[in-house]
């Protein structure tokens, strides 16, 4: 079992690394708007399915851009099968990962309420 978690997790850090670079290199889209990364892939154990998790920061419209990468999930999937060696490429879907957002929020909550510390 062990041997096989191994393996996913390289093939989710590889499948990470391409759908990175597939969408901010050949992703021309000018719906997809903002920054996006790439913060986690989680492939099953079949390999059928990849969910990849994506964080959109600056994004005129989140919604709208998650929607075209949803769309363009074909797209993603044909460049991934080319740039990686699987018999099976996986069926590539989008998540929005907002826990950046989320982090952001938190540390404007604790900026507010504690207060400013002497720094020397």
């Amino acid at each position: 079992m062990n041997k096989n978690s191994n393996r996913l997790g390289r093939i989710d850090e590889e499948l990470k690394k391409e759908i990175s670079n597939i969408i901010n290199y050949d992703l021309k889209n000018p719906n997809i708007t903002g920054l996006i990364s790439v913060t986690k892939v989680k492939i099953t154990p079949d390999l059928k399915y990849a969910q990849v998790y994506v964080s959109i920061l600056n994004s005129k419209n989140k919604k709208e851009t998650l929607a075209t990468l949803k769309k363009a999930s074909g797209f993603v999937r044909s460049e991934v099968a080319k740039r990686v060696n699987l018999r099976i490429t996986p069926e590539i879907i989008f998540v929005l990962d907002d826990s950046m957002e989320y982090g952001e929020r938190i540390d404007k909550i604790l900026k507010d309420i504690l207060p400013p510390r002497d720094e020397k």
